[in-house]
């Protein structure tokens, strides 16, 4: 069986002593980091976040921290989003783009302090993109990854379990909103957010040293909900609609043909706002769609052509039977020309050719 070597380039996290303990199954590497991919098995993972409450080590999610007197100006720079409406303890969800509108990464972005953010990025070197434009422009900001690595606590009953470790205060946290919360003589940023449907919180760890005592806490208080140590999981996440940067959507993509056109409303010069503007006036010319697939397919390792009169008119990237819906559950970027709900197609998979048809919406 092949193993992924740790090294200085590939590092594991501060929970990776307890997601080992917890009997991981499955790695990939995500921002040079360790991410669990399952524990007992993905379909019983799901079941489980469904009904119970998980742990996550989501310290892949690297924070780019810009933090100075000009750094809300280079956070207007970076993306499409009105930066101007974020309250002091909100947090935004903000695709990031290139001069071209290519999606470059689409990281939730905290507000510290009107001269202090946190990009929590996903999968990419969001920070270089970010420093080469400080630089360029002479701007007066400090971009730089700080010591903080997310821990995700999910499921129907993360509100009962937070509140045992954090006080009955998180229950009144609105969603992607934030509150600094003590933890043993630390203070933590704690988020209502999560990369699942299931509900949940996202708690930002300052120092790698803290990473265990939280995980042990969360874990002891949890005992009698039956918490299990999880990760995101790619059943639940396609079910939801809940897009994989990297896979569903790359560099070549604008955030229209994402699906994310509503956060590309800054009135601001953003890099790459000329390039969008054909697309945010008349639409893009294909789209994320939910795709159900017809048949037995196997795991989905790379992308499979959606296909009509064997001309190619979109692809999947993402495809998962789904047990509680009973169908092959699938993310697709379709041609306008295609996209709508109800239109038959052929999928060209590595166990052969499937039917596909386009859904109305996605399954949560």
């Amino acid at each position: 069986m092949a193993i992924i070597m740790p090294s200085r380039r590939v590092r594991k996290t501060p929970f990776s002593p307890g997601v080992e303990a917890a009997g991981v199954k499955g790695y990939t590497v995500y921002n040079h980091m360790l991410l669990p991919t399952f524990f007992e098995s993905v379909d019983a993972d799901a079941a489980h976040l469904k009904q119970h409450v998980q742990v996550w080590d989501v310290a892949v999610e690297r924070q780019v921290q810009i933090k100075g007197p000009d750094a809300l100006r280079l956070m207007k720079m970076i993306s499409p989003r009105d930066m101007d409406k974020m309250a002091d303890d909100q947090c935004y969800y903000v695709p990031s783009v290139d001069h071209n509108g290519g999606m470059l990464n689409d990281p939730v972005s905290i507000k510290l302090a009107d001269d202090h953010y946190w990009l929590s990025v996903a999968d990419g070197d969001l920070w270089q993109y970010a420093l080469g434009i400080a630089i360029a422009l002479g701007l007066d900001v400090e971009v730089d990854e700080p010591d903080v690595s997310p821990l995700a606590v999910q499921g129907p009953k993360a509100d009962d379990l937070m509140a045992r470790v954090f006080g009955d205060v998180v229950r009144d946290i609105k969603f992607f909103r934030y509150k600094r919360l003590p933890f043993e003589g630390q203070e933590f940023v704690v988020a209502r957010s999560g990369w699942s449907k299931q509900g949940g919180f996202e708690i930002y760890v300052e120092g790698t040293e803290n990473g265990m005592p939280l995980w042990d806490a969360l874990f002891a208080a949890g005992e009698d909900l039956n918490v299990r140590a999880g990760c995101p999981n790619n059943i639940e996440r396609v079910e939801s609609g809940l897009l994989s940067f990297g896979s569903d959507m790359r560099r070549e993509n604008t955030p229209y043909e994402c699906g994310l056109g509503r956060f590309c409303n800054s009135p601001e010069d953003y890099i790459g706002k000329a390039a969008l503007a054909e697309q945010a006036k008349n639409g893009p010319p294909r789209q994320i769609r939910p795709i159900v697939i017809e048949g037995e397919i196997g795991a989905c390792t790379g992308s499979w052509p959606l296909l009509v009169d064997g001309r190619q008119v979109g692809q999947v990237a993402s495809a998962v039977f789904s047990p509680e819906f009973g169908v092959n559950v699938a993310i697709g970027m379709v041609d306008r020309s295609h996209w709508d709900a109800g239109t038959r197609m052929e999928i060209e998979t590595e166990h052969g050719m499937r039917g596909a048809v386009v859904q109305e919406k996605f399954w949560r």
